[in-house]
């Protein structure tokens, strides 16, 4: 898709009343490439102008448009709508945002599509305080309890969790991926130890979750942050006290081949996410930004963010291309548009993100 409408956007440079400008004439932008112009121009008729816009509508809404401000964060809810406590946003396949710890700890807070103020959408029995939440293709919503060693599931349309998978092995589990197939990732770092693992929770015959530790040639540092690649082949983790962005690959319940992706000079990593083209976007509290990684490492940009502590972000928006950040600096949630859409939006079967 990128492909054919860059050759579209290379054909036709330029359209200004009525003329068709060549590569010296200026400069233009178009899908936010800059080209210089011909001095020399040729009119053009207004068929061929009509003929580029309606060429780029044609490619798809996946892709940004030329007046949209990318990258630019928000701020989207009140202050103090959560507690600092804030984390897991999640979206499910209708656009609706959810987020633990909304107005006390333990609760869980929604964000209809469209709106700028939160409700509760439901709380935890009680001493469990979520964090990380995911959605599977069926519309279910896992979430972490880090507090009592639990993962909740919420089934579609229900407000009333239940036990999906409890270990006393857990240290505490803290944020989840989920894979195409519905297979579960859940980080589960001990940060007075600064060590962590993943586990693998995958759906019995009963809907009950089967859980295992994988394991790794590698002694991993304090798990956070969790995603996989768009192809399912990847986990990518991040690292708390080591600053480290790792990368291993999925063989069932292994963790193999381990890759550093980046390690940062400074500040800590927490919540991240894929986009459909792979590019890693990772929080980074008390920097205030959201770091922007091609998978092998290469910073792509870092955004700058309305609070100082992001803790972690998610994908949503009717075409999968808004960006929901939750705030500890403030306790609110925020957001900015990217070029390319989510791979989680794209794999709940949202159209307009594939």
């Amino acid at each position: 898709m990128g492909s054919g409408r860059g050759a579209l956007t290379r054909s036709i440079l330029i359209v200004t009343r009525g003329r068709l400008c060549g590569p010296r004439a200026g400069r233009a932008r178009q899908s936010g490439v800059v080209m210089r112009a011909h001095r020399s121009c040729a009119r053009v008729t207004r068929g061929l102008a009509n003929l580029a816009v309606l060429g780029g509508l044609a490619m798809g809404a996946t892709h940004a448009t030329a007046d949209e401000a990318l990258f630019d964060s928000r701020r989207l809810t009140p202050a103090g709508e959560y507690t600092a406590g804030i984390e897991g946003p999640a979206v499910d396949a209708a656009g609706t945002l959810f987020v633990v710890n909304f107005g006390r700890q333990g609760t869980i807070g929604k964000l209809v599509l469209g709106a700028t103020q939160s409700q509760l959408f439901a709380a935890l029995p009680a001493g469990s305080i979520g964090n990380g939440i995911r959605f599977d293709r069926d519309g279910r919503m896992y979430v972490a309890d880090f507090k009592k060693h639990n993962i909740f599931v919420f089934e579609p349309g229900g407000t009333t969790p239940r036990v999906y998978f409890h270990s006393d092995r857990f240290n505490q589990p803290n944020d989840l991926a989920i894979g195409a197939g519905g297979t579960l990732y859940a980080s589960d770092p001990s940060f007075g130890q600064r060590t962590g693992q993943i586990w693998r929770i995958t759906r019995g015959p009963a809907g009950e979750g089967r859980g295992e530790v994988m394991s790794s040639e590698r002694r991993m540092g304090t798990t956070n942050g969790i995603d996989v690649s768009p192809d399912g082949a990847t986990l990518y983790v991040s690292e708390s006290a080591t600053n480290e962005l790792w990368a291993y690959r999925i063989e069932d319940a292994k963790l193999v081949a381990p890759r550093l992706v980046k390690k940062f000079g400074a500040f800590e990593l927490d919540g991240l996410r894929t986009d459909v083209d792979g590019k890693i976007f990772v929080t980074r509290p008390s920097n205030g930004t959201i770091a922007v990684l091609t998978p092998d490492g290469n910073l792509v940009r870092e955004i700058p963010l309305r609070g100082k502590v992001p803790s972690n972000l998610t994908f949503g928006g009717a075409d999968g291309r808004t960006v929901f950040v939750t705030q500890v600096d403030g306790r609110f949630i925020e957001s900015f548009r990217v070029d390319r859409p989510g791979r989680e939006p794209c794999q709940q079967g949202v159209a307009a993100a594939c």
